[in-house]
């Protein structure tokens, strides 16, 4: 017997729910002229185009035994990076660390694949009911754990085990497929959203919590509905989430008022705005950078009001921010002859970032100053790997945007130097990846399984992409 009942939100839960709704309804246009609202409209068509005519069937052939675990993993990524490559890669993520991460590590670490392939059919049917939903997810957990023990004993890394807390987000992301109006994602951004709302403080029972989250979600759809006139369904409540953890227009620029971002804009019934205790992870150090970045008028009026440069401003905020993540930081640049700006080091996950920070309006375009990177580059490779001995060196360089064609100007430092990727980091990519471990200090780590697969490949760095590979 079924034990779904309504979740009990209490009033001022539901009054502050309604205000962030109202929020997103009113939101300001993107550059486009588009309201959220309709962006996310356009977004949601794309998404059931996706479901309905590559995913779905495709599960269908899993399920019925037409295709074989292996395949249906690797099909899985290959539509997933046919998505990213169609530049529509921001609606409905599942490349990320709790995504295809943890699929590929469960499937290539069990030690029996017959009965990983039967732990998985089971797992991801969609459900009868949440009886169901908690047992799946409870079953495909205690098999994970098997799995991670196994490694364990086989001489591995903790790092290398399938984490447990990726199975609500693994799954529910599979029963979206099959049902979408029932079974809504397990976001982290969703999750994180309803915590700073204080709609909900998660228990750590992965089971438990999805139950929760998905009955939160179920009222706020009726509340939103009928607040607002308009129909809310799941999707609809999601991007009232996204809107409140920051993400607006899915990577889309808001063209909106001076200043307004998703960390300092306030919540208005009225002419005046209320004063609210502050729900930001992220230091003002950090929060700062991409109005840093995009040169704001008010920003050179503050570093000259502090006696420096925005441009020094910039780099010693850029290296806090990687002294934040817990790299082991140096601040280089002004005054230190041709080097880069700063240097950020792993030495357990054996590699390093060498990092230049670009105030740019317009976006930094590559090729203007080539010649100096790629000399310095060279003089760091040579000196890094003779004391420390890296397995891996990253060249990042971190701006408001990126414009022009870059990819000969990466090719050329990769073939020229010894870098292993180049990455064009948008500021407020960083941004997000300080939220990430200020929220979770444990899970989001330096290595492979965390903050180094973001400089796994060359290329734009974008806030959207960092939310989801470390969500």
């Amino acid at each position: 017997m079924s034990t779904e009942q309504a979740p009990s939100l209490n009033a001022e839960q539901v009054r502050r729910a309604i205000e962030t709704m109202r929020e997103y309804l009113n939101a300001p246009k993107d550059s486009d002229g588009r309201a959220p609202m309709e962006v996310q409209a356009e977004r949601d068509d794309e998404r059931i185009s996706l479901i309905d005519n590559e995913l779905k069937p495709l599960v269908r052939s899993y399920l019925s035994g037409q295709i074989s675990l292996a395949d249906f993993k690797t099909r899985v990524d290959g539509t997933n990076k046919r998505r990213n490559e169609r530049g529509i890669s921001n609606f409905w993520g599942f490349s990320g660390i709790k995504g295809q991460m943890f699929f590929n590590m469960m499937v290539n670490a069990a030690v029996d694949p017959i009965r990983c392939d039967q732990e998985m059919k089971k797992a991801i049917t969609v459900p009868v009911d949440e009886d169901g939903a908690r047992s799946q997810i409870t079953t495909l957990a205690d098999h994970v754990d098997r799995i991670g023990e196994d490694l364990i004993e086989a001489g591995h890394s903790r790092y290398d085990r399938p984490r447990l807390d990726s199975v609500p987000f693994f799954l529910s992301y599979f029963w979206q497929i099959q049902d979408r109006g029932t079974w809504p994602v397990y976001y982290t951004s969703s999750v994180n959203a309803m915590t700073d709302m204080n709609l909900w403080v998660r228990t750590g029972e992965p089971a438990d919590d999805y139950i929760t989250y998905r009955r939160i979600y179920q009222e706020l759809a009726s509340v939103f509905s009928r607040e607002s006139k308009r129909r809310f369904g799941l999707y609809g409540v999601e991007h009232v989430f996204w809107f409140k953890a920051g993400n607006p227009y899915s990577g889309d620029k808001a063209a909106g008022p001076p200043g307004y971002t998703a960390t300092n804009r306030g919540i208005q019934d009225g002419p005046e705005f209320r004063i609210r205790l502050p729900e930001s992870y992220v230091p003002p150090i950090v929060e700062i950078l991409p109005r840093i970045a995009q040169s704001e008028g008010a920003m050179r009026e503050a570093a000259t009001a502090s006696g420096t440069s925005l441009d020094r401003a910039f780099e010693k905020n850029v290296h806090a921010a990687f002294t934040i993540l817990s790299y082991q930081t140096r601040l280089l640049g002004c005054g230190q002859g041709r080097v880069p700006d700063g240097l950020a080091w792993s030495i357990d996950d054996s590699y390093a970032i060498l990092w230049d920070a670009k105030v740019r309006a317009d976006g930094y375009t590559m090729g203007t100053d080539d010649r100096t990177i790629r000399e310095y580059i060279t003089t760091q490779c040579r000196e890094l790997n003779r004391n420390l001995r890296l397995r891996n060196i990253y060249y990042v360089i971190v701006s408001s945007r990126f414009a022009g064609d870059f990819d000969d100007a990466i090719r050329s430092l990769k073939m020229e130097t010894g870098i292993n990727e180049v990455r064009l980091m948008e500021a407020d990519a960083l941004v997000a990846m300080v939220d990430a471990k200020l929220r979770s200090p444990h899970d989001v780590t330096l290595g492979p399984d965390g903050l180094q697969r973001l400089f796994g490949e060359s290329g734009v760095l974008t806030a959207d992409a960092v939310r989801e590979v470390l969500g």
